[in-house]
């Protein structure tokens, strides 16, 4: 999952990013809003943390300007204000959600895996297909009950195809919502997890889909 960040305060940043980065996310960062739309309007993320308070333009402005756009990304709000007008103006221009500062970083983390669940259309953060588990809030993998280990990028690449399960992912997907802008897009590193997944694994439950991508199925024909 693909996560930008646009928050001013520096420290801030870090903390959030290196909590992000520790929860199996890929991350992108701005520190101030024209830079904050920029990204937003021309990346795919699967959600946005965006703070009120920027420079150069505010948050409400960049998120009115990607809705407006058509950028559907789930967007959570943070905010240092307490009034309940600035609350209620970030869900009218369009957030899905918001966090007031001072706030735990395990509360950020729980918002968004809740916005990406809900973006996925699912209801868990268990996702299950045939032997294979992963539990997305602790980053864990079972087959048949058993934990598998897998690298940061291997449990992306299978958390993106197991919330998008019976549908075909294609490779640029994939690599779009995996990764930041510093990977290299043109390797053929998604091939080379899929191959390790299905080896760790040991379950066939990713099916390549001759020139279109990869889909995660149930053994057995259930999807």
């Amino acid at each position: 999952m693909r996560v930008l960040v646009v928050e001013d305060d520096r420290d801030l940043n870090r903390q959030l990013c290196d909590a992000l980065k520790s929860g199996g996310y890929a991350v992108d960062t701005a520190f101030d809003g024209e830079e904050g739309h920029f990204l937003g309007d021309t990346e795919p993320y699967d959600v946005a943390i965006l703070d009120l308070g920027l420079p150069e333009l505010d948050g409400i402005s960049v998120l009115e300007r990607w809705r407006k756009n058509a950028r559907r990304m789930p967007v959570l709000v943070l905010t240092a204000r307490d009034r309940w007008s600035d609350k209620v103006a970030g869900i009218d221009a369009g957030a899905d959600d918001y966090v007031t500062k001072p706030f735990h970083m395990e509360e950020v983390l729980a918002r968004v895996r809740a916005l990406i669940r809900r973006a996925a259309g699912n209801a868990s953060n268990d996702y299950v297909c045939g032997p294979v588990e992963l539990d997305a809030r602790a980053s864990r993998v079972t087959v048949d009950g058993t934990l598998v280990k897998l690298t940061s990028h291997e449990y992306r690449v299978l958390a993106y195809l197991m919330m998008h399960q019976g549908r075909i992912v294609s490779r640029t997907e994939l690599t779009e919502h995996l990764y930041d802008q510093d990977f290299d897009r043109d390797s053929n590193t998604i091939e080379v997890f899929i191959g390790r997944l299905r080896k760790k694994l040991g379950a066939d439950i990713i099916e390549t889909v001759r020139g279109l991508g990869y889909r995660v199925f149930s053994p057995g024909g259930e999807e």
